[in-house]
């Protein structure tokens, strides 16, 4: 029982996001075989250790086809610190013992057939490089020297190789788990086994609505912006002007300015939005589109080189302004509905479903979905802050003054906010929290199938630890003691 508790505690503290990793964590006993010390294989290479010069990079664990070296455990407290984690709470033990865990799982991926996309691991490894940029200012040649790499491209290779190894894990784990379910019956009994002092306590939960207004666009300003985007496109087809030149002086997708407002596509991958993907897909290599419209706003695309299944185009959006007089108008009518709201002419819900124009919550009254949960409650302590901000001192159903928010393609909109419902922190209580108990449930259940998969995979797979980590006091038994 103490397992189960231990256990339940920590999966209540961690978001669902990390549950995985949860996993990869847990107390198995496995037969293990140690590196002997004349065949342990020494590579010389550079120290990820910023502001060492060089050192002997052994190898410090052979598990089935994949090897994890002395410099791995660096490398990763590094990734960690670039991420913005407090790497204070790992020992290099633990992490190591992560790095062994990851290496048995991505082993049996590949011998499962388990695939993963090049696209997608590429597509990460470059979100990774521009979060690390971040540290040293924008400078490749500073991150290169961080990472003692000699140049961007093996710097990434690596990185690819990392990423890739750790997907497999990842999905060798979903493999295993995906199928596993519990029944109610199960639910109840593993409720009923938690001693009355050691059952959860879960924080205070809200439920919250809300109306959105948006500025209109006038079709006056559309038009003037595909008039804009025709100009371009008939001078770089008429008059051979560069497409990239005009990606760098008229776009309003800042992010894509730096290489160009280049993208590339694959079939098989859907990132971008639909509009985007079907007329990229309809052109032929050096054909530029017509302007069309998405979301964000209205774009023309050059379809540069198709290469198999993936299409490089370089796109400029160009995003059609609000009117200050018709900022002013949408502010006004959220103003007047809120009126009608706090009057007692109409409800919160009835007023969201007849004015709202946040297609996503209208038609449930405004009620906004946890993403992280996909219900209506959001915990308190973990609500997003910017949300958090806009709801703390509103009491139940008290009506938010009119707020002005942004949305990620730039556009201004206005809302109101209400609180519908509160949960006021508590004990665990069957009934009443069924679903969060169930998940719970469900999660020492998939513990325990990770927990048997390993037992039954490390007998028959090839693992040596080098003398090095014999002191470790590993989660799982590495070493057979």
């Amino acid at each position: 029982m103490q397992l189960r508790t231990n256990n339940l505690k920590s999966i209540i503290n961690l978001k669902p996001a990390f549950i995985l990793s949860l996993f990869i964590s847990v107390n198995s006993v496995f037969a293990q075989e140690i590196i002997p010390d004349q065949i342990k294989e020494e590579v010389v290479k550079d120290t990820v250790i910023s502001g060492a010069a060089k050192k002997i990079d052994g190898v410090a664990a052979v598990i089935g086809e994949y090897i994890v070296l002395d410099s791995d455990v660096d490398k990763t407290f590094l990734q960690l610190e670039a991420q913005g984690i407090n790497t204070s709470e790992f020992t290099r033990c633990e992490l190591f013992g992560k790095l062994l865990e990851d290496k048995l799982y991505a082993h049996h991926a590949v011998q499962d057939s388990i695939v993963v996309s090049e696209i997608e691991i590429r597509s990460f490894v470059d979100q990774q490089i521009q979060a690390f940029l971040e540290q040293t200012n924008g400078s490749m040649d500073a991150l290169l020297k961080l990472y003692n790499k000699e140049d961007e491209k093996s710097f990434r290779d690596e990185m690819y190789e990392i990423n890739k190894s750790q997907k497999l894990a990842s999905e060798m784990q979903r493999s295993i788990i995906e199928d596993v379910e519990v029944t109610p019956e199960e639910v109840r009994e593993y409720f009923n086994a938690i001693p009355e002092d050691e059952r959860p306590t879960f924080g205070t939960e809200l439920k919250v609505a809300q109306i959105v207004i948006e500025p209109k666009i006038t079709e006056a300003e559309k038009q003037k912006v595909i008039d804009r985007l025709n100009e371009i496109r008939a001078d770089v087809l008429e008059n051979g002007a560069s497409f990239r030149s005009k990606v760098v002086l008229y776009t309003d997708d800042k992010a894509s300015v730096r290489n160009g407002g280049l993208y590339t596509l694959n079939r098989k991958q859907p990132k971008m939005v639909k509009e985007f993907r079907q007329v990229a897909f309809s052109l032929q290599e050096g054909e530029i589109s017509e302007p069309f419209e998405t979301e964000f706003g209205y774009h023309i695309i050059y379809l540069e080189k198709i290469r198999g299944q993936e299409y490089d185009v370089r796109h400029i959006l160009l995003m059609p302004k609000v009117s200050d007089e018709e900022v002013t108008k949408a502010k006004e009518q959220l103003e007047e509905i809120r009126q009608h709201i706090v009057d007692g002419d109409i409800t919160f819900a009835e007023a969201a479903k007849e004015s709202s124009e946040e297609k996503e919550t209208k038609n449930d009254g405004g009620q906004l979905i946890n993403p992280a949960t996909q219900d209506y409650n959001f915990e308190l302590t973990k609500m997003d802050p910017e949300l958090y901000g806009q709801i703390q001192n509103l009491k139940d159903n008290e009506v938010s003054l009119v707020l002005t928010d942004q949305e990620r393609n730039g556009k201004v909109k206005f809302k109101i906010l209400t609180v519908t419902d509160r949960i006021d922190e508590h004990e665990a209580n069957y009934a009443q929290d069924y679903l969060k108990i169930k998940e719970l449930a469900l999660n020492e259940k998939q513990l325990k199938a990770i927990e048997k998969w390993q037992a039954e995979k490390i007998m028959d797979t090839y693992i040596k630890i080098s003398k090095d980590y014999r002191e470790c006091d590993f989660s799982s038994n590495w070493l057979k003691k």
